[in-house]
């Protein structure tokens, strides 16, 4: 006999105000008081949402229809009392931003992330659910998600952890679907796409997703077992919704305000080769710090560096070896992220670990009090994505064939198929064992568990990459500057060590001349210090406060880097290394 479920409904007769109707019944119930609450936290992301803020109008009932006593011991909870083991509770859920957060309910669309949405009961957290949703048919909404369907709008997750894992979009979308066979089993790939393009587009789309999903799994050298054999993208490239995406078990949800005529015909492709990875990488591949997921309490993770930021790595690369972009167009935008990883300060302070574990303060998290991440904080993506592009040129470089791909492929048959999770030094043991372990204890104790850096420009030398200082002489401030009516003000703090920050101006300093000579109206940030080189002493004169004030800097150095592909002729060797690295499979 089968586990008592869950069963939930909602609809959306006031979609045009943003709210959702929502019931739940929970039958079978064992304790006098039922605790229902709203998730703190969702699926992919390590900040808290409060998602309860937007639950009002809650009743509950009996079986019979008789209100019970419902009280708040806590904000983020509803403790139903006076039950004979059945409770019908009733609610109105507001819903405006369509991203992988939050749920958002207009006339154009249900975007529903599952912890932004329904109440659950945190005792009964085994216990199946059938969830029953309504679209508005005048509306010609349709269903996509990763949950099992069952007929008749009627869908099921085995827990609660699969049911908070599974967004669902409701909308006039547009659906794509196409087979991967994987290890002699066929899975089916689909595109759920809520645009206002056309047909056309779309269709010109998945031919890019198609060789990006192929590329992906050749990294791997299969696909996951998919639960129900299906994989979904559930993409809304609409003007009302943010920027995201969010990876889930079998699904991924994209969010874009570009449409594919816009620009999101290459530009979206990064989220989809992004998130898609994740499918290994941090569903399956899973650290060990975020099992199980805490529904009430920020998720703190060591190992995002690798979890989101190897998967950044693979985010250029795919679209590089899928042939979405150009090699040269892949190794040029390689050094953003190299200078911002070298050049930060912040490496002083953090290591990649410890950059991981601020994850709480800085994925979509809200703060009303200002910070020093200028000087304090790389993000983990960039960071990691960084140490991998690091090690896939160290194994390149190694006898015996090795790649970042196949030490992916291994970490992947110990960790990931089995689905056995990790913690940072299970990798460097699997680094060990897949390249030996002198090179494994050193890249770990250097570069993770430190904050050194590698030697880049031999790295991508090694694969006929530049990577040069061309301005080196060039005078350097040090400081983010937005140029408006005679003054250019410090946006952000300034870098610290450099030469505004050893001068002593600060965020939001209006600098008024520099040498004596005023910011005219036209001025630029670019051309402010044309006439400067580094190591010049001038004076500055900037208003602090509405007061003014003066100080003398030393202009510092350009630090930033360049990656040029080399594009003559390539010795045998370093071809066949930049082929094996950039080339599709």
């Amino acid at each position: 006999m089968g586990q008592t479920a869950h069963e939930y409904e909602i609809e959306f007769p006031n979609a045009v105000h943003h709210e959702a109707r929502v019931s739940a019944t929970f039958l079978g119930l064992e304790s006098e008081v039922l605790a229902l609450r709203m998730s703190r936290t969702s699926p992919g992301r390590y900040a808290l949402h409060e998602f309860a803020k937007n639950v009002y109008d809650v009743k509950a009932t009996d079986e019979n229809g008789k209100p019970l006593s419902v009280t708040r011991p806590n904000p983020y909870q509803w403790n139903v009392s006076g039950h004979n083991g059945t409770v019908r509770i009733t609610y109105t859920l507001f819903a405006d931003r369509g991203d992988g957060t939050y749920s958002q309910i207009d006339e154009t669309h249900a975007h529903l992330n599952i912890p932004a949405t329904f109440m659950y009961a945190p005792d009964y957290s085994q216990r199946p659910i059938r969830v029953h949703f309504k679209p508005r048919t005048d509306l010609n909404w349709k269903v996509a998600t990763q949950l099992r369907p069952l007929g008749g709008g009627m869908y099921s997750a085995p827990n609660l952890d699969y049911f908070m894992d599974s967004p669902t979009e409701i909308s006039n979308f547009s659906m794509r679907e196409f087979t991967e066979t994987s290890n002699g089993k066929s899975y089916t790939i689909r595109f759920a796409l809520h645009h206002a393009g056309t047909d056309a587009e779309l269709d010109t789309y998945m031919e890019s997703v198609k060789k990006i999903v192929v590329q992906e799994k050749a990294v791997y050298g299969e696909l996951p077992d998919y639960d129900f054999g299906t994989y979904t993208f559930l993409a809304c490239y609409m003007d009302n919704v943010s920027g995201d995406g969010m990876e889930h078990r079998n699904s991924t949800v994209l969010t874009s305000t570009r449409s594919l005529a816009n620009g999101g015909l290459n530009r979206n492709a990064g989220t989809v080769a992004h998130e898609f990875f994740h499918g290994w990488n941090v569903e399956r591949i899973r650290p060990k710090s975020l099992q199980p997921f805490d529904y009430m309490e920020a998720n703190m993770s060591g190992e995002l560096w690798f979890a989101e930021g190897f998967t950044q790595y693979y985010t250029g690369l795919m679209l590089c070896r899928a042939g979405v972009i150009s090699q040269k167009e892949y190794v040029d935008g390689l050094a953003g992220s190299l200078n911002y990883v070298i050049n930060s300060p912040a490496r002083k302070y953090f290591n990649p670990v410890e950059m991981s574990y601020q994850a709480p303060f800085v994925d979509a998290a809200a703060s009303i009090d200002p910070v020093n991440r200028e000087n304090t904080f790389i993000s983990y993506y960039t960071y990691g994505s960084v140490l991998g592009l690091a090690l896939d040129l160290s194994l390149r470089d190694m006898d015996g064939g090795l790649s970042l791909d196949g030490f992916m492929q291994y970490v992947w048959k110990t960790y990931g198929k089995p689905e056995i999770p990790y913690t940072a030094r299970d990798l460097q043991l699997a680094l060990e064992t897949y390249a030996g372990e002198k090179f494994g204890k050193e890249f770990f104790a250097k570069y993770v568990f430190d904050s050194q850096m590698p030697d880049y420009k031999k790295l991508l030398e090694s694969a006929g990459v530049h990577f040069e200082q061309p301005g080196k002489g060039k005078a350097y401030l040090g400081a983010y500057l937005d140029v408006r009516d005679r003054a250019a003000t410090l946006v952000a703090q300034p870098m610290e060590g450099s030469a505004a920050y050893q001068a002593g101006l600060a965020k939001g300093d209006k600098i008024t001349s520099i040498g004596g000579r005023p910011v005219s109206e036209d001025a630029n940030p670019q051309n402010l210090l044309a006439a400067y080189k580094s190591g010049d002493k001038v004076k500055v004169d900037f208003e602090r406060f509405g007061q003014p004030r003066t100080t003398e800097l030393t202009l510092g150095a350009d630090a930033s880097y360049t990656t040029v592909l080399f594009e003559g002729k390539l010795a045998a060797k370093v071809g066949e290394k930049r082929q094996s690295w950039l080339g599709g499979k």
